[in-house]
């Protein structure tokens, strides 16, 4: 695998084909617990680590697998990792465990995972695929964190609340107060902040996208003059 495919496949799962802000897929849990940036990250981290292990087992087994049983074979590969995930969410993060509650095991069924198995794992070799993975999860671990901090700044006036959960007790020292005295905003907290966050996210990416695209073609508009002129 070249570096301009790594490029490639780096820059489609975390922003052009960004699993939460352009596809939408897998939703449900990305509105569920966006309520603090720490839960996002939480889930942000498990579910890239489940496309990471699911693609790379998909890809070394696809050779194996025939046509008729690939879906229920992936689903069967993709409950397997997370069902230790869980295990070990259990074991050694337990507070933040209960606190995700059905949605590490709900990660089974989240499109994008099985939809990268699919679509990239199933026909690539095991590094392009672990990659793959990788950017995908980060993309979507990415818009988990930012709901996350935009809905607990705007709810709680506070961000990385509840970090000792996932780091330890060292991790109670990085909880930030941004804004004493802050009244609460209920509505971030509740699921329909968590689909207004989710809308400017969304025109936020658009919009840069967009602005990014026009300085890109007035740079080549001055570049290239206008045949026409001539």
């Amino acid at each position: 695998m070249t570096t301009d495919q790594l490029k490639q496949i780096l820059a489609d799962g975390a922003w052009r084909q960004n699993t939460g802000l352009v596809v939408l897929l897998g939703l449900c849990p990305l509105l569920a617990v966006t309520n603090t940036l720490i839960n996002g990250l939480a889930l942000g981290l498990a579910t890239m680590l489940t496309l990471m292990v699911s693609n790379l087992s998909v890809s070394v087994l696809r050779g194996l697998l025939k046509p008729e049983i690939r879906i229920p074979a992936f689903v069967l590969i993709i409950a397997s990792v997370v069902t230790v995930i869980e295990l070990l969410m259990h074991a050694y993060f337990f507070d933040l465990y209960r606190v995700l509650g059905i949605f590490i095991p709900l990660i089974v069924t989240n499109c994008a995972i099985i939809g990268r198995a699919e679509a990239f794992a199933s026909r690539n070799h095991p590094l392009p695929s672990l990659v793959d993975g990788f950017a995908t999860g980060l993309g979507f671990c990415i818009t988990l964190v930012l709901l996350g901090a935009l809905r607990e700044l705007t709810g709680h006036g506070t961000l990385l609340a509840g970090a000792d959960m996932l780091l330890g007790d060292w991790g109670r020292h990085l909880a930030l107060t941004i804004i004493p005295n802050h009244p609460g905003f209920l509505l971030a907290m509740l699921p329909p902040g968590a689909f207004f966050g989710l809308a400017l996210l969304i025109a936020a990416r658009n919009a840069w996208q967009a602005s990014r695209e026009s300085r890109l073609e007035q740079a080549v508009t001055t570049l290239i003059p206008d045949t026409h002129e001539t």
